[in-house]
């Protein structure tokens, strides 16, 4: 009983010790890192939780004061997450060193239930393999016909309607954020799945498809700003909440895309069609793979696109004499003439609008690899296995030492004055016009550089080309919008406009 007494007397002076030395260890001789201040065990969970609100500036913030652009948070209840800015980083996360920085686990838990096993949220063999396909048919000239038959097709007979019905009312406030995400979700259907959801008619309400991917894709995004992930999770095993609704929303997708397959392989002329989803079909690949790749491919397709409209008409209307510039490329290059996929690939001005506009509006804010072995980065800093590592697109849009002192201001020439110095064509295309990638990363870089990206770019011109020449929009709210990073970034209350007929001469 002695040595049990005495073992008790003494067992609080050495947990005082122990907490001693942890105190000791982290104050005096943990690696120096910059980011938020960070205490033993609870790391910055409550300085966090604070700005989980205001993320994107407060991460932006912290990288800003970071000398080498690189942060490293650290919360209860969450992985170690690396933060970088750093051009020379994300080369080598992206490229460099790319095998060693999939998507991971912990990202695909969060996008795996509506994204499943498609291409933005596999690894390995299943990537390679959807890749080869993808990139196959991104770059057939069918489905190049297909996109600019089907753009002009949806804006002759709605979106142009809908403006010009809209410049008759002089009181009527048009949601051209909405009104670009119907636009980009009926293309996008057309071309995957051959079927016209008629989302911009105007006798056709919202289609539920459509409030589906909406809602889902709010829900998922809200899972990786939770100051602890361990909470969404219980929800999702109780089937609560928005958990529940999550659910629900997938089901539906699931359901409606499933029985758009089983359809199309029922249709004899079905081999014969154009669509992404006749050609997931001829290549053998089973129902619930298809269904993954095709409900990647409409989130890629109309959500980012629509974002990056929607901001460009924003810029344009805070920016009145780039508008101009912009105004006159169009015409020159359009008049009397169709819009083609060539005549696409030589706007310089329109293309270097839509770039700057990505630069400070990226349509999707960050990424995040998980390393399978410790490593470090170029800036010196330390990888762990397992940690969240995350670039991060709209902070390094607003990095003085990337993009000089007037990295905040909206200026076309940062990409036409390094058009006579880049070493690459990009077959003909100008999509950086010398601009590093791994400094630009909006189409990430390396092996998982975005085979969508010229089609994008298309589409954009195209919309672009098909509206500023006839209408200009008049912002309702004169404040700055807010910038939402859902899985793609949105416009807070969307983007509330007057449609005036343009009638001022263009300078040419």
């Amino acid at each position: 009983m002695d040595l049990i007494d005495s073992i008790k007397s003494i067992g609080p002076f050495f947990f005082l010790l122990l907490i001693l030395r942890t105190a000791y260890v982290y104050f005096y001789n943990k690696p120096q890192h910059y980011g938020p201040n960070t205490y033993p065990i609870i790391g910055c969970i409550f300085t966090f939780s604070n700005n989980r609100h205001r993320l994107l500036h407060w991460y932006t913030e912290l990288l800003a004061s970071s000398p080498s652009q690189t942060i490293i948070i650290q919360r209860l209840g969450a992985r170690r997450t690396i933060v970088t800015a750093n051009p020379n980083n994300i080369e080598h996360i992206i490229k460099t060193n790319f095998y060693n920085y999939p998507k991971g686990k912990a990202f695909t838990e969060i996008l795996g239930d509506l994204l499943g096993q498609g291409i933005f949220n596999v690894d390995g063999g299943r990537w390679h393999a959807q890749r080869k396909l993808i990139s196959h048919e991104f770059t057939a000239r069918a489905m190049r016909e297909l996109l600019i038959t089907t753009l002009e097709s949806e804006a002759k007979e709605r979106l142009l309607p809908i403006l010009e019905s809209a410049s008759k009312d002089d009181s009527l406030v048009v949601d051209m954020q909405e009104v670009l995400k119907r636009f980009t979700f009926d293309i996008t259907c057309r071309i995957s799945l051959g079927k016209d959801p008629q989302s911009l008619e105007s006798t056709f309400p919202i289609s539920r498809l459509a409030n589906a991917f909406d809602a889902a894709s709010e829900i998922i995004a809200a899972r990786g700003s939770v100051p602890v992930s361990a909470a969404w999770k219980i929800k999702r095993a109780l089937n609560h909440g928005k958990e529940k609704q999550l659910k629900e929303e997938i089901k539906l997708i699931h359901k409606s895309i499933m029985e758009i397959i089983h359809s199309r392989k029922n249709e004899k002329e079905a081999m014969c069609k154009k669509d992404f989803l006749s050609r997931l079909i001829a290549s053998g690949f089973d129902d619930e793979a298809i269904r993954d790749m095709v409900i990647s491919f409409i989130v890629a397709g109309r959500d980012t696109t629509a974002s990056a409209l929607t901001w460009f008409f924003w810029c344009m209307t805070q920016h009145r004499q780039v508008e101009e510039e912009v105004l006159n490329e169009i015409y020159v290059m359009l008049k009397g003439r169709k819009f083609e996929i060539e005549t696409a690939k030589k706007m310089r001005i329109v293309h270097a609008a839509f770039c700057e506009t990505m630069r400070l509006y990226p349509p999707v804010a960050w990424d995040s690899k998980h390393p399978l072995r410790d490593d470090i980065l170029p800036d010196g800093t330390h990888v762990k296995r397992g940690d969240r590592v995350t670039y991060f697109p709209y902070g390094m849009g607003r990095m003085k030492n990337i993009w000089g002192e007037d990295c905040s201001e909206f200026k076309l020439e940062r990409w036409l004055s390094l058009e006579e110095n880049s070493n690459s064509s990009n077959n003909g295309n100008i999509i950086y016009s010398g601009i590093s990638p791994f400094k630009y990363p909006i189409f990430q870089g390396g092996p998982r550089t975005c085979l969508g990206k010229e089609m994008a770019f298309v589409q954009m011109k195209f919309v672009a080309s098909t509206i500023l020449p006839e209408f200009e929009l008049q912002p309702v709210d004169t404040r700055s919008p807010v910038f939402v990073p859902l899985l793609t970034a949105q416009m807070a209350n969307g983007f509330k406009v007057l449609v005036r007929k343009r009638k001022k001469e263009l300078n040419f």
